[in-house]
């Protein structure tokens, strides 16, 4: 199936190379290539990035001594340092974007508003909504399939370090198998890592399918838009 409009996730520490920490600015022109890429074939694309690599509440506050609310306001705030970084490495190429943000901060980035949102991706414009859900307790794995269900998006790809859902851990198991397709109540199971549980509950409510993928593939989420690629795991209904 080739996708008019798609959400894409990338996370937060997928940014920091290497280092561990902060933005690789090599690894951010490769995101923007990539997504460039798929905006150059007319997809329209929403991208919600993740702050894992410049702070996560749930590690923020794990001693007590910041809130999780709190906590987990940071990490939204994060996501805006992001999302303003990976703005400028698609202006840098010649891309249309446009940055919202769930915290409202008028200086640097438009509040959230989907109908705002809506109307710049028919514009052809690529839409990087931070903040995650503008609330705390909720990840930016669910303010992705939020967003995606918002907007209407066809799917939501998690672009991720692995090509895709493996029955058990692959780093662990050698014999860990690879799962072209899986049902939500899968992606749900103890052992199946997707995305967390809230994410997956809002994904089978609204019938969105969430492809997960090979970030670090060259080519790999234009290929899999297009219909061209087998290297990535699907959720979706199966009925």
């Amino acid at each position: 199936m080739n996708y008019k409009r798609v959400l894409i996730k990338f996370s937060g520490e997928a940014l920091a190379g290497e280092n561990g920490y902060g933005i690789d600015t090599k690894i951010l022109d490769y995101i923007a290539n990539e997504i460039k890429s798929v905006a150059d074939s007319g997809v329209e694309i929403g991208i919600v990035i993740g702050g894992g690599n410049i702070i996560r509440g749930v590690s923020a506050s794990e001693d007590g001594i910041i809130s999780r609310s709190s906590a987990d306001h940071m990490g939204m705030l994060a996501t805006v340092i992001n999302g303003i970084a990976l703005q400028e490495a698609l202006e840098h190429k010649g891309v249309s974007v446009r940055l919202q943000s769930a915290v409202e901060m008028n200086k640097v980035a438009e509040p959230f508003i989907v109908r705002k949102a809506t109307r710049h991706l028919e514009k052809g414009r690529i839409v990087i909504f931070t903040g995650g859900t503008g609330n705390p307790f909720f990840t930016t794995d669910t303010g992705a399939t939020l967003r995606g269900v918002q907007i209407s998006a066809d799917v939501v790809i998690k672009a991720t370090k692995v090509d895709g859902v493996y029955d058990k851990d692959p780093m662990k198991f050698k014999d860990a198998k690879l799962l072209s397709q899986l049902s939500y109540d899968d992606a749900l199971s103890d052992n199946i890592k997707v995305m967390d549980d809230t994410a997956i509950a809002l994904a089978k409510d609204n019938s969105m399918p969430i492809i997960v993928c090979d970030m670090f593939k060259e080519g790999n989420l234009l290929d899999i838009i297009e219909n061209n690629s087998s290297s990535y795991s699907i959720v979706k209904d199966l009925k």
